[in-house]
């Protein structure tokens, strides 16, 4: 069952509540277990010197070895119980894990797909966005544990102090006394622990991502080639020993602070031990409830000192994680972001852009400025034009990724604004350079560009053509199981892919959409310059009738366009065929020039 994320600022009582939601069972149970290991404890101490009491006075003569069987039979069943219930309860989280990320973690997914574009593209929401998912179903568990782990150590602290109080009254009080400002320092630290996440997180987004760049196979080829892994290799360290040094420094102040008051309450168990040696001696307290009281002191010195002071710690991190899961949900969405396709299509019969400037938010910089064109049905189009130059920011405005632009986008003449994301998303295919990769069956992954079909076609023959397009299919029929091979390594007997390999099927789920617009946005950066040339041949013949736009740097696909758009400083800077383009001295013929030698 999904857990709906509403658009509210979360409190210590979601804590509970967001765990109930996705399981009553198991946070019930684990409630129950909590409850009970509060309780134990106290009967214990009382079990364990009414045991010595009976043992020392049977071994005095005093009473009849009968009289220390029952003692014993409690003591083993409440020993007994605390083994099984530790196991039960690492069962029970672990089930209850389960059911919160089949719906927490689902419902904080979807959260991310339906936010705006804007959000994806800024640094601060992606680190809050990575902060908040990373691991949020052990968050979420971890958070109700440890104020099920507070009740607990709160229900054997009063007990344990109320043994105590009825012989030495005063006791408790000191005792309390110290652990109070040990609970106020561990929450203070708990904030700034969480507090260094959050500056932590832009840096270990850094030094992961050129981790990956190091050791990844998508990049063995630039690795290879460019030699660029010391440089690398000296950022990913400085990244790293940033986030290092931040976190060492919090945690270390905290760290003193709580063994300093951890010495300091180990001196008061040795004094209340010391206390309780003269009410012995004058028989005010037997030897057995003295044994028993000492351990459980030492004990309580324990859990008042560290463990309460710990998951104090924990949970004003959890506070903390509720604040960020708070700012989160309360983003704006954008409208049907995660609706299926218009089952419906009409044809792109035009597209046009009329005077369209366009910035990114945030910033103050046109990438595009007053540019206008016009695509027609059935033709081959090419946008070209250097990095930078807002080439992909086109395709964003055009998928409606983007809709604060200045001028007018007109679908057959009808404004994009008027259009829904259902209705946009089956107008157009597009295959960008960073492509999805769907660890499941290879056919699916192929199927998935016609989502709305693919459960009724049981003909596999369309997905087996599209992988023949793209120059698959003497691979897949090296495969076991063909086209029902797993890909990823989340099964056992899947495999993995190479980056040009991802690349060829991900074109190939624009090659089976019903969509009359298709748009290549530099899918075919992970290959070579003529196999990229060779791919566009391809997929320029399958797509005959159709209307397509390649959008690269890398001008070997251009000599199949109609027409092509050199965009330069946000505008068109010149526009017509390979040949009209090639007669004029302008950034397109220096262009091509300067890459001939790669497609001879």
């Amino acid at each position: 069952m999904e857990i709906g994320l509403e658009k509210k600022y979360y409190k210590t009582f979601d804590i509970v509540r967001i765990p109930f939601k996705a399981s009553k069972l198991y946070t019930i149970l684990l409630f129950i277990i909590s409850l009970l290991d509060g309780i134990v404890p106290t009967f214990q101490v009382v079990v364990t010197a009414t045991f010595l009491d009976t043992a020392i006075a049977v071994f005095k003569n005093e009473k009849s070895y009968n009289e220390v069987i029952a003692p014993i039979i409690i003591l083993i069943a409440l020993l007994a119980y605390i083994w099984v219930s530790d196991k039960l309860a690492k069962l029970v989280e672990a089930k209850l894990e389960i059911k919160l990320r089949e719906s927490f973690k689902t419902s904080i997914m979807e959260k991310r797909a339906k936010l705006e574009y804007r959000y994806i593209e800024n640094d601060e929401t992606w680190n809050l966005m990575s902060r908040v998912s990373k691991d949020s179903e052990i968050k979420c568990k971890d958070a109700y544990k440890n104020l099920l782990a507070m009740c607990k150590f709160s229900i054997k602290v009063i007990g344990l102090l109320f043994i105590l109080f009825t012989k030495v009254w005063w006791t408790p009080l000191v005792i309390i006394a110290i652990s109070v400002p040990l609970l106020k320092l561990a929450l203070k630290g708990g904030k700034a622990s969480y507090d260094a996440e959050r500056i932590l997180s832009k840096y270990q987004r850094k030094f992961e991502y050129l981790g990956e760049v190091l050791t990844g196979r998508e990049a063995v080829d630039e690795r290879s080639l460019f030699r660029y892994t010391d440089d690398i290799n000296e950022k990913w360290i400085n990244e790293y020993e940033t986030a290092r040094k931040i976190e060492y420094k919090v945690l270390l102040k905290w760290f003193i602070k709580m063994k300093s008051s951890g010495v300091i309450t180990t001196l008061l168990s040795v004094i209340i031990i010391i206390v309780f040696i003269k009410p012995v001696l004058n028989g005010e307290i037997t030897i057995g409830f003295f044994i028993a009281i000492s351990n459980a002191v030492f004990g309580l010195i324990q859990i008042m000192s560290w463990q309460i002071s710990n998951i104090a710690d924990t949970l004003a991190k959890n506070k903390e994680y509720l604040k960020d899961l708070s700012e989160l949900v309360n983003l704006d969405e954008c409208e049907g972001a995660i609706e299926k396709p218009y089952n419906i299509s009409e044809n792109v019969k035009s597209l046009e852009f009329k005077n369209v400037s366009f910035k990114y938010p945030g910033t103050n910089n046109y990438i595009l400025k007053e540019l206008s064109f016009k695509i027609d049905e059935g033709k081959h189009y090419a946008f070209v034009g250097t990095n930078g130059a807002g080439k992909s920011t086109i395709t964003k405005l055009i998928t409606g990724l983007y809709d604060n632009f200045e001028g007018e986008i007109l679908i057959n003449d009808k404004s994009i604004r008027e259009y829904t994301k259902s209705e946009l998303k089956s107008l157009f295919a597009i295959v960008h350079q960073d492509f999805s990769k769907y660890f499941v069956k290879l056919k699916d992954n192929v199927a998935l560009g016609n989502i709305n079909s693919m459960e009724n076609k049981s003909d596999d023959g369309y997905i087996y053509e599209a992988i023949k397009t793209v120059k698959l299919n003497d691979f897949v029929d090296t495969l076991p199981n063909k086209l029902d091979t797993e890909l990823g390594k989340i099964k056992d007997n899947g495999i993995d892919l190479s980056g040009g390999q991802w690349q060829r099927l991900g074109i190939a789920r624009a090659i089976v959409s019903n969509a009359s617009l298709k748009i290549l946005d530099e899918p075919t950066a992970a290959l070579d310059p003529i196999s990229e040339s060779n791919m566009y041949e391809e997929f320029e013949k399958i797509s005959r009738g159709g209307t397509t736009i390649f959008i690269s740097h890398r001008l070997g696909s251009t000599k199949l366009a109609d027409e092509i758009f050199v965009i330069d400083n946000g505008k068109v800077a010149e526009s017509g065929s390979h040949d009209e383009l090639m007669n004029i001295d302008g950034i397109y013929k220096n262009m091509y020039e300067s890459q001939r030698g790669w497609y001879l």
